[in-house]
């Protein structure tokens, strides 16, 4: 009996010891978002290189983004854990009416980063003593905690896709003490492509094709070194066929000089003029609603609290929503084919793909909040979350190998 009980203890502790010496191994992390690659662009358009990867590796049916399904919310989600509302980034282009009214467009953090909050993923390393590198993630030029990656480049969409490999690996071939564990990157023309000619279109999934190239390139170069490397590649939402037919001329609306209109697309920003003398925000919004006639919608307060978009000095006083194929538009038609920034259906759904050592084999995953991969990721590098986030990694956790542990 008590062989048995000194067999039974000597067996536990040598799991422990392994599980500790597989969890103390460095486990570095590439992130790389390709904008727009909808969650069946994969099969659809033919990347046999992602879908290899997914096989092998790990591979969500949907992403599921956050609302509003646009670029830069759910690119500054992915990297924070953060919803919108609590990272601050509630649009593309929006408005803020404790700055009376000053708006925000793309990239605007790299010149007053007190547009963006949370911890980004290349600052949480950075501070648990990692390095860090970003080649052209949405903000990542943005000085969030007062800090940028250890390398990083500010956005040109003239750099060449080749040469962004090519840098991933050049900062992974550094010496140890240089080398950055956590690298992002991203990728525009899937979804340049997607928009200007539908989601459809020969060039779209040529453009595909471009990107499955590259990304089979980049595992390939990956596995080659001599540390231990996860690719991580996400997308941040899907598109959706636009018939210019079905646009809204925002001019044709109803019109009130106590508010401010802001954007086209699939969702209209609506903000009270701070020297505003006698808005209504409930009669404007009776007026929209009586105008729609089924063409959109006027979100009440159960419906914005349903996407999470309910609090704060950014989110318009009236929001406006279409559904696919109808865009608000300036003039009579829309002058593209597809877009994205509608509630959540199908065509907004996004794709996840993971393959390397802190992941399993052949794991199909249903659904996955893109909230989940900044706490998941986190515990891939062993970096302890600094702060509460949205996500609790519940969907993508399932994925990991349970060896990887936060030391």
């Amino acid at each position: 009996m008590k062989y048995v009980f000194l067999k039974a203890m000597m067996l536990a502790l040598l799991m422990l010891t392994s599980q500790a010496a597989y969890a103390a191994k460095e486990q570095t992390v590439v992130l790389v978002s390709i904008d727009g690659l909808r969650w069946d662009y994969i099969e659809k358009h033919g990347a046999p290189n992602l879908k290899a990867m997914g096989d092998r590796g790990v591979r969500a049916q949907k992403l599921i983004p956050v609302y509003p399904t646009k670029t830069f919310p759910n690119h500054i989600s992915i990297i924070t854990g953060l919803l919108p509302v609590n990272h601050g980034i509630v649009d593309n282009n929006f408005c803020d009416k404790a700055r009376k009214n000053e708006c925000y467009s793309m990239g605007k953090g790299m010149g007053d980063s007190t547009w963006v909050s949370g911890i980004p993923l290349w600052n949480l390393a950075k501070m648990q003593g990692l390095k860090s590198a970003t080649y052209f993630w949405p903000e990542s030029d943005a000085r969030f905690n007062g800090m940028t990656p250890d390398y990083y480049f500010h956005y040109s969409k003239y750099s060449e896709y080749q040469g962004r490999v090519d840098q991933i690996i050049q900062w992974l071939s550094l010496p140890k003490a240089q080398r950055p564990r956590f690298v992002a990157s991203y990728f525009s023309l899937v979804d340049s492509m997607g928009h200007e000619f539908g989601p459809d279109a020969p060039q779209t999934r040529d453009a595909v094709k471009q990107l499955d190239d590259l990304m089979g390139q980049l595992q390939t170069r990956l596995s080659k070194l001599e540390q231990d490397v996860n690719l991580v590649i996400v997308s941040d939402h899907g598109m959706a066929h636009v018939d210019p037919e079905q646009s809204i001329d925002i001019s044709t609306l109803p019109q009130d000089d106590n508010f401010l209109v802001k954007n086209t697309g699939p969702r209209l920003l609506i903000y009270t003029q701070p020297d505003a003398k006698s808005a209504d925000i409930e009669g404007y919004k009776a007026r929209l609603k009586k105008a729609a006639n089924g063409r959109y919608t006027v979100l009440n307060d159960e419906q914005l609290a349903g996407y999470h978009y309910n609090k704060g000095t950014r989110v318009g006083d009236i929001v406006v929503q279409t559904t696919a194929p109808a865009v608000f538009t300036n003039s009579d038609k829309a002058m593209y084919l597809g877009t994205h920034g509608y509630a959540y259906t199908d065509d907004m759904a996004a794709s996840l793909v993971a393959v390397g050592p802190a992941f399993k084999q052949g794991v199909k995953l249903e659904k996955v909040s893109n909230l989940d991969i900044y706490p998941v990721l986190a515990k891939v590098m062993g970096l302890k979350l600094l702060d509460k986030v949205d996500g609790d990694g519940k969907t993508l956790m399932p994925a990991v190998k349970q060896k990887i542990v936060v030391h």
